[in-house]
């Protein structure tokens, strides 16, 4: 565990260096931080996973995949005859799916909006918490055919650029940053325009914009940071978002109303936010939850 959350330090520096002038104040936060999670950690080491027993479905938003099947595997190996079984799509779809009747035990979205919408339609069951943050980072080809080495050169001309549709959070977020870009002078007010007129493919969840980025299909894609996985880390270039114009995605989970396994359902999520579940998250690129 503490290797784990030093690792993700390490991380977490090469991928947001402080400047200069922000370098101390950074590096006591990172420290602190740190610190709080090593405490957290040591019962962490001790702490049983969750006792569920017979079949838990999980709705929840694709970024979460290696993540959550990990904390599966976990879960699966310590309760034998216990079954996970995730449903990975855009959080909309899942909405979506919950309100035409779809049957789970939990819901993990990408984004405020959308839980709260599943609130509202009724299929949610208790208070929604936060239990993971996340960045944005724009994601090229390794060998960048497009010469693409700054946010501002994605309003290149004919560049091919994908993102997911604007109802999917990620997609939503990467519209934000670059209305945030826009009202810099560096970029100039029409540069969200530029950008967006670059767009040739719109998916419906975040891992098939890091897929067509991977294969060469796009250009450049703007996905959340913990979308660069070991396995397609050696096939893409990250370029980050500076952090005025970055957006922090807040992940929300709740049980589902009606869950045919209430109590592993609340199992899950007192694990996922438990010392242990959130060293996992870390590990896959993830903020913990109060960051």
């Amino acid at each position: 565990m503490r290797q784990a959350i030093r690792a993700w330090w390490k991380a977490s520096l090469h991928r947001h260096p402080p400047q200069r002038e922000d370098y101390p104040g950074r590096l006591i936060a990172s420290a602190l931080a740190v610190g709080l999670l090593l405490a957290m950690s040591e019962g962490a080491t001790a702490a049983e996973v969750p006792r569920i027993q017979g079949e838990l479905t999980v709705f929840t938003a694709a970024s979460l995949t290696d993540a959550f099947k990990e904390i599966a595997a976990q879960i699966e190996q310590a309760n034998p005859g216990t079954k996970l079984t995730f449903n990975f799509a855009g959080s909309p779809t899942l909405r979506t799916q919950l309100a035409q009747g779809a049957r789970a035990d939990v819901f993990a979205s990408a984004d405020e909006p959308n839980m709260y919408g599943a609130e509202r339609d009724g299929t949610i069951s208790g208070e929604p918490q936060i239990f993971a943050r996340n960045l944005l980072v724009v994601v090229v080809p390794a060998n960048n055919p497009a010469g693409i080495n700054t946010p501002q050169d994605l309003a290149k001309p004919k560049l091919k650029l994908v993102l997911t549709n604007k109802d999917v959070p990620v997609g939503n977020y990467a519209r934000q940053a670059l209305d945030k870009m826009s009202r810099d002078p560096a970029f100039g007010k029409d540069f969200s325009t530029r950008v967006l007129a670059n767009l040739v493919s719109e998916e419906t969840n975040v891992k098939q914009v890091a897929s067509k980025v991977q294969l060469g299909e796009a250009d450049a894609g703007i996905v959340y940071s913990s979308d660069v996985t070991p396995a397609i880390g050696s096939a893409v270039r990250v370029i980050q978002i500076p952090p005025e114009f970055n957006v922090i995605a807040k992940y929300p989970i709740a049980a589902v109303k009606g869950a045919r396994n209430e109590l592993g359902a609340r199992a899950f999520i007192e694990y996922v936010l438990s010392p242990a579940g959130q060293a996992i998250l870390t590990r896959y690129g993830f903020l913990v939850a109060g960051s």
